[in-house]
């Protein structure tokens, strides 16, 4: 048995045999958080990802290299 199933079924049978009624509390907000999207997005962020998305889609991107070698060019300029 894989160490994830191992920590898995001692999770579950300390849970099962546990009457704390703070601890099964806390954990259930544990898994109820961690369910949840870490990242609320706003309607105007997830337009500007979308529109992103669409203009990466359609080619109209730089490369990365690119704009690292740009960078550089600046700032020896500087």
């Amino acid at each position: 048995m894989d160490m994830a199933a191992q920590i898995k079924n001692n999770l579950i049978a300390r849970i099962k045999d546990s009457t704390d009624l703070n601890l099964l509390r806390a954990l259930q907000t544990i898994f109820d958080s961690s369910e949840q999207s870490l990242y609320q997005l706003s309607n105007k962020e997830q337009s500007a990802i979308n529109k992103g998305r669409e203009q990466i889609a359609q080619g109209n991107f730089t490369e990365n290299t690119e704009v690292m070698q740009e960078m550089r060019s600046w700032l020896t300029k500087k």
